[in-house]
């Protein structure tokens, strides 16, 4: 089994604390990369200056410390949990919810979880987080922390299409659902794409998809093309940054795929809004 590593849940409420707070007032270089050079590559005047004022939007947030948006997200946490890791003085799980407590009251950050799809009273500490937990070789505790907005995640979509609909069917239901939600997600948006698995694997793949570093290729050069397509597609649509016009609607698009049955092509879309907010932190060490 080889030597294992102690983590104290305390450690973890603490660092999860701390992702809320810097993904909500800090976006990644990659995402302000993506947006200073669209805000090059724009030719729409319009359009050009919505660039700007994201990124200045950015720039305050960042020297201000406060939020990105009013919409500081749905708390979705992936963690990648090394087999030979153990967890002292508490859960996994409730650490985590500790933590993003913690890291919304202190950040002063929106609350905006309701208990119930049908009761809409509010938890009041944006909490229950989502948690994805996937079991991995080695002595540390990878967590990746998401705020994933209202006005995006309910552009998202899933089909069942048939093996028959092919590479075409897999394009056109994806920028369909681009071309649907139009302004809803607060373009430039970035898409995550899940082809495979089943119904409910294929909407997670396109969420996992969403953490991949912006303007990086899927490994597999049939998949980077298929990407590189959706984006030019979406991209010719016009509906541009904020659903004002312009070239550039989408920043990325980003493919995963996994083995499915033979009767089936499941595709899932995530739509990103683009204050795209992910922070990962990693705890433990390899003996």
């Amino acid at each position: 089994m080889g030597t294992r590593t102690r983590i104290d849940a305390a450690e973890i409420v603490e660092k999860v604390s701390h992702l809320c707070k810097d993904a909500n007032f800090n976006l990644n270089d990659d995402v302000l990369n993506a947006l200073r050079d669209s805000c090059e590559a724009e030719v729409s005047p319009v359009a050009k200056e919505v660039f700007a004022e994201l990124l200045e939007n950015a720039k305050v947030a960042r020297e201000c410390q406060m939020p990105l948006c009013q919409d500081t997200g749905f708390a979705v946490v992936f963690v990648d949990l090394g087999e030979n890791v153990e967890i002292a003085g508490g859960r996994l799980y409730d650490a985590i919810n500790d933590g993003v407590r913690k890291g919304y009251n202190e950040g002063y950050l929106r609350k905006s979880i309701v208990s119930g799809p049908l009761s809409r009273v509010n938890t009041g500490n944006n909490t229950p987080a989502i948690i994805h937990t996937e079991l991995v070789p080695g002595n540390q505790v990878k967590i990746t922390f998401m705020a994933k907005g209202g006005g995006c995640e309910n552009m998202s979509r899933i089909a069942m299409l048939t093996p028959a609909d092919g590479r075409e069917g897999v394009i056109n239901f994806v920028v369909e659902t681009v071309s649907i939600a139009k302004a809803n997600p607060c373009p430039p948006i970035i898409v995550g794409v899940g082809t495979g698995g089943t119904f409910d694997y294929a909407a997670l793949l396109a969420k996992k998809a969403l953490l991949r570093p912006l303007g990086t290729k899927h490994c597999d050069p049939d998949t980077a093309d298929l990407e590189k397509e959706m984006l030019e597609k979406m991209n010719n649509l016009g509906i541009g940054a904020q659903g004002l016009g312009g070239w550039i609607t989408a920043l990325a698009v980003h493919v995963e795929c996994y083995p499915c049955h033979i009767a089936s092509l499941p595709v899932a879309v995530n739509i990103e809004c683009h204050s795209h907010r992910v922070k990962t932190v990693v705890l433990g060490n390899f003996p």
